[in-house]
């Protein structure tokens, strides 16, 4: 199963960055490219532990769904989603905010997931899909510390 971390170093306090993380406008924003929205469970707003929300997005050319849960949350140093239903056969992204000690985050995202249809799912997960989500992370993470460091 494929395991991946990034690390963003933004100009903004931990409290700051936990809070904008968790924003279901400006994850949407972000992921503009994908025309990723939310369409069910929390729609809006301000996640938090125990919410669900079903994005909708394309990539490849398709339109997937997933429903996502925020299973583990403690403010501000880490919170986790995973997803409950979706194409993954496992999708759990833990979101972590360390101070750097001169005023500012170490956001570290550590995401563990697997493509469904095993064999076939390995290869995909090999030569697209990890490429695939780390650039989506990477294109997250600096829409986020923009917004966190303007506020």
């Amino acid at each position: 199963m494929p395991r991946f971390e990034v690390t963003t170093r933004i100009l903004a306090p931990p409290p700051r960055v936990f809070d904008v993380s968790l924003s279901v406008e400006l994850h949407t924003a972000s992921m503009a490219r994908s025309g990723e929205r939310a369409v069910g469970g929390v729609t809006s707003g301000q996640l938090a532990a125990g919410d669900r929300v079903t994005w909708e997005a394309r990539h490849f050319g398709l339109r997937w769904r997933m429903t996502s849960l925020i299973s583990a949350c403690d403010p501000p140093a880490y919170f986790v989603d995973e997803q409950v239903a979706g194409p993954f056969r496992r999708w759990w992204h833990a979101h972590h905010f360390e101070d750097d000690g001169e005023g500012g985050t170490f956001m570290r995202d550590v995401i563990d997931f697997a493509a469904p249809l095993g064999p076939l799912g390995r290869v995909a997960e090999a030569l697209v899909l990890r490429r695939h989500m780390e650039e989506l992370i990477v294109l997250r993470n600096r829409h986020l510390k923009d917004v966190a460091e303007r506020v």
